[in-house]
């Protein structure tokens, strides 16, 4: 009953929120119906450890399929960022189609070795999934001068869209899987996927890093660039901490709020939904604080309350109320983090190189949830492991936000960069052996002069 209560008490709070971030948020929209077109897609696939147990997996197996999920993530990661950058951001997102696909189509095969194949497949689509797609829409943005409250909106309201679509892909997943079994839902995940590759094939334009770069040059490229900018390493370090913690907490709530509760049993259901109202909660009270503050500033702040909420298991292990609302908070720092990081990413990290960039930030943050699932933690070890991590990300934030706090640093700049790279644009007719990544750098190269 406690948990169904807190289902609709996080549901109107997060309605009341909505209509106050409605109209206490000045929106901006364009009139670039492409542009409103790349805030639609969203996919997900539920099921995963159901399907792996009816197959009479042992537990040991199934953490050895999801380790290997990371692991391809962690190796192949950077060489995909590559790739987008110089062949394409839209090949690369409708190769994520392509991948994921054929990862869906692995579970209908009761065989280690094929479902071994598919994680390996998901988990290079997943490096794509959490990079080209950014790329790809900060690229656009730029391109189409548009402002960066904007950009601000559009993560936000991505984050919210996200939430809301995986309460109904959990609906629509949980049906087919009670009416056709656990592999039902990865059927759907199926059409979901080739319905977004010819959207993607027939609606977007295609737009690159650096085209003339072999990838090795990528490669070394983006190392050079978080070697060269603290800002970019510090960043980088901020999102492998704390998406670390995150997904060690995907994968430890149930354990945590089932060892609380007195029959062992929870409803996941209604836990899950409340989970992602939480991080709806998140996006809209991120519109609301950028509108007064810099995500550089805040975000430090978020950072230390997650730290504390994640010590909730290890303070009070036996009381599944107080777990749940700590859980709750998380997930709604969690919705704050997603647009302030990618707000973030899209200011300090070179257009050339970007997808590549962001894909090495994935590499620490695989090494941490590898490290934690192939090590068997206790359950407060574990949440002990969370704390620091988020700690170490409240550090890395503060430096970020000193390095950043004044125009002098180049966070904030006496006049628009967007202005420059819409004139530089224009001229394409004019320049037209220059890549798309040379124009946006030149962009950056003349507004940093002016500033000089």
């Amino acid at each position: 009953m406690f948990f169904v209560l807190a289902l609709f008490s996080l549901g109107i709070c997060c309605a009341v929120l909505c209509v106050v971030v409605k109209r206490s948020v000045q929106h901006e929209h364009s009139d670039d119906p492409n542009f409103l077109s790349f805030q639609r897609v969203y996919l997900a696939g539920p099921h995963v450890y159901a399907l792996y147990e009816s197959y009479w997996m042992t537990k040991h197996q199934i953490e050895l399929l999801f380790i290997a999920g990371f692991g391809s993530s962690l190796l192949f990661g950077t060489f995909i960022g590559s790739i987008a950058d110089k062949f394409g951001r839209k090949t690369n997102c409708l190769l994520y189609a392509l991948l994921y696909g054929v990862s869906c189509v692995t579970k209908h095969f009761a065989d280690f070795n094929v479902l071994l194949f598919g994680r390996l497949m998901g988990g290079i689509a997943t490096s794509i999934l959490f990079s080209a797609f950014e790329s790809w829409l900060v690229f656009e943005h730029r391109r189409r001068a548009l402002s960066d409250q904007s950009l601000k909106q559009i993560f936000a309201n991505a984050t919210f869209a996200n939430s809301l679509i995986a309460i109904l892909a959990g609906i629509v997943a949980q049906t087919a899987a009670n009416a056709f079994g656990f592999v039902a839902p990865f059927d759907c995940a199926l059409v979901v996927l080739t319905l977004m590759a010819l959207v993607m094939t027939f609606t977007w334009c295609e737009n690159y890093g650096d085209e003339r770069a072999h990838l090795p040059q990528s490669f070394l490229d983006a190392v050079d660039t978080i070697r060269k900018d603290r800002r970019i390493l510090f960043l980088g370090l901020v999102q492998s901490l704390f998406e670390g913690s995150m997904y060690v907490f995907v994968l430890e709530w149930t354990p945590a709020l089932s060892r609380a509760s007195e029959t062992g049993t929870i409803p996941h259901g209604y836990i899950f939904a409340s989970f992602m109202i939480s991080v709806m909660m998140g996006s809209a009270i991120f519109n609301l604080l950028s509108q007064y503050s810099r995500p550089e500033s805040f975000m430090r702040f978020v950072f230390f309350a997650a730290a504390l909420l994640m010590g909730a298991p290890v303070l009070f292990p036996s009381s599944p109320a107080v777990i749940f609302v700590a859980f709750a908070l998380f997930e709604v720092c969690v919705g704050i983090f997603w647009p302030a990081m990618g707000f973030l990413r899209s200011q300090y990290i070179p257009e050339k190189t970007r997808s590549t960039t962001m894909n090495f930030f994935r590499v620490p943050l695989n090494l941490l949830v590898i490290v934690i699932l192939w090590n068997n933690f206790q359950l407060d070890t574990i949440f002990k492991f969370c704390v620091s991590f988020l700690l170490l990300a409240t550090l890395m934030q503060h430096s970020i936000a000193r390095l950043t706090s004044s125009p002098a640093d180049g966070s904030e700049l006496p006049f628009d960069v967007l202005e420059e790279m819409e004139k530089l644009c224009a001229e394409r007719g004019e320049v037209g052996e220059k890549t798309d990544a040379e124009r946006v750098d030149s962009a950056e190269e003349s507004a940093e002069r002016r500033v000089g």
